[in-house]
């Protein structure tokens, strides 16, 4: 387990307020020197503690109004890294769990219309061999979605 000072924990927070902020704007805002905001932010990158800084795109603005949660069952869990992969090459699955319970994997995924889900599900991901059944719950919209905080 990586253990964060404050320096780091502040870090993060100023690009989790806007991840194109330039270091030295993060230097200036924590009163600390742009080499040590370099630094941290390389060292967090190579500890993993950081995975990317990428954009969030609000997919309702680029058409996409629907969601949807899907619980995956299958014939056999062996199957699962094949399934993932399969899974992975449909690019409206934005998100895929493993889960105890009912269902193996759990994904996210979004459309732009009931239609667009409809072949998603029965059409794409029913398709794949060794899926036993799909469980979906239609996604009605975000109250909120954060990183962890501090």
């Amino acid at each position: 387990m990586e253990v964060l000072d404050e320096f780091d924990i502040n870090i993060i927070k100023e690009l989790e307020k806007d991840g194109r902020m330039a270091f030295s704007a993060i230097a200036t805002s924590l009163k600390i020197s742009n080499t040590m905001v370099h630094q941290r932010i390389n060292r967090l990158i190579d500890q993993g503690v950081i995975t990317g800084i990428k954009p969030v795109i609000n997919e309702k603005k680029i058409g996409y109004d629907w969601g949807a949660f899907t619980g995956i069952t299958l014939n056999k869990d062996a199957d699962s890294k094949r399934v993932i992969d399969e899974l992975k090459e449909i690019p409206e699955i934005t998100e895929c769990y493993f889960i105890t319970g009912s269902y193996t994997l759990y994904i996210k995924m979004i459309a732009k219309d009931h239609e667009h889900m409809r072949k998603l599900l029965y059409e794409k991901i029913d398709n794949i061999p060794g899926i036993a059944k799909t469980d979906s719950i239609i996604e009605l919209g975000c109250a909120f979605k954060r990183n962890v905080t501090f």
